[in-house]
């Protein structure tokens, strides 16, 4: 298949200033947007110390509103979105029938009848069309794709309150983990929600897309004393995998359950029926037979995306092999994630990984496997 060209692909209301800045840009989930600026570590370890800022103005927004709109959000959603406050937000998942993941999503709470879904970018025009779907049987709501009227820019890190709060009215000490409020940020009107895919405290911030030049402009500014950088993707994925924060695509899509993921967590599991409450009840039931897990590399060796595991020298079933891994610039070690039979999840469980040909060591750990300091 042909490459996208660069002209073909998608631009986010800050593509020109990444541009101008030095940003090596890629075609991800069909835009173009920077990987890095000056190098993963460096804006990984920036992140992790003092703050980075990121444009991912590229995730897609679907507003869903109507009178029975909470009932349309509880079909298509896993989570229970009727434990929301109105100014709350969750993760939760749109599962198909099997109980498998459409995609993972926030569900922001905007009103008694009014919810906002952040989706992942190369998803959006398939989600919108599976969530209009799916709704019907709801009654009165409506979804529409509201993804062109948000810019989203992401500061994160120990230094990101500080910085973002000499430009806003809002009491960011007042916004509690998942929560988010409306105000002004840099004189613009924002949705600031106390949200990030980092591990790190931080916040998400919504604008107007021709506003988002001004807000990301000013926030660098605020943040020079603090040396806030900005950064690109591939810390962002580096950030979330030190989070175990799961990775549709990777470590998520249409072949592998919320159970298998270990996110029975954002199940609903008391509440009435939804897309895919029937086969996940019916998993959790029985039992699942393989299971995500983080671990650590014993020998010298890199896992990655695909690469085949072994136990006690056999090859692992179908449906086992590394989702994520990477050498961590934080932890400053090689780590990842991997389906793996049920049975050899357990914490020190040892296994291989093929890694160019070579049965390379690894063992289970805990997940996370950075959790940041409170």
């Amino acid at each position: 298949m042909e490459q996208a060209t660069a002209s073909a692909l998608k631009k986010t209301p800050l593509n020109a200033r990444h541009r101008a800045s030095g940003a090596r840009m890629v075609a991800f989930g069909g835009w173009d947007m920077p990987v890095e600026y000056t190098g993963v570590v460096a804006e990984h370890m920036a992140v992790r110390e003092r703050a980075g800022l990121f444009d991912v103005s590229h995730m897609g927004e679907i507003e869903v509103a109507g009178k029975d709109a909470l009932a349309a959000v509880q079909r298509i959603s896993s989570n229970d979105a009727a434990k929301l406050a109105v100014g709350q937000a969750q993760y939760s998942g749109l599962l198909t029938p099997r109980g498998t993941f459409v995609d993972d999503l926030l569900v922001y709470r905007q009103g008694p009848s009014h919810f906002m879904l952040v989706v992942n970018a190369g998803n959006i025009a398939g989600d919108y069309a599976w969530i209009a779907e799916q709704i019907k049987p709801a009654g009165d709501a409506v979804a529409v794709d509201a993804s062109s009227r948000y810019a989203l820019i992401a500061i994160q890190g120990p230094a990101a309150q500080s910085v973002l709060q000499g430009l806003t009215g809002v009491d960011l000490a007042g916004i509690k983990y998942y929560w988010f409020a409306h105000g002004e940020v840099a004189s613009v009107r924002a949705t600031i929600s106390r949200t990030g895919y980092t591990g790190e405290d931080g916040f998400e911030i919504f604008v107007p897309p021709q506003s988002a030049e001004r807000v990301w402009q000013t926030l660098l500014d605020a943040g020079r004393a603090a040396n806030v950088v900005p950064c690109g993707l591939g810390a962002r994925d580096t950030l979330r995998l030190e989070a175990a924060m799961r990775l549709h695509g990777n470590d998520i899509d249409q072949t592998t359950t919320a159970l298998e993921a270990d996110l029975g967590w954002i199940v609903g599991w008391k509440k009435d029926d939804f897309v895919g409450a029937a086969a996940i009840r019916e998993q959790k039931a029985s039992g699942v037979t393989r299971k995500i897990a983080g671990f650590e590399m014993q020998d010298r060796g890199i896992a990655r995306h695909g690469y085949d595991v072994y136990v006690g020298g056999t090859k692992a079933a179908a449906g086992c092999g590394v989702t994520s891994g990477t050498q961590t610039p934080y932890l400053k070690k090689a780590i990842g994630m991997a389906y793996l039979p049920v049975e050899h999840t357990a914490p020190d469980t040892e296994f291989d990984v093929d890694i160019r040909g070579r049965l390379t060591r690894a063992r289970v750990v805990p997940m996370p496997f950075y959790k940041r300091r409170k």
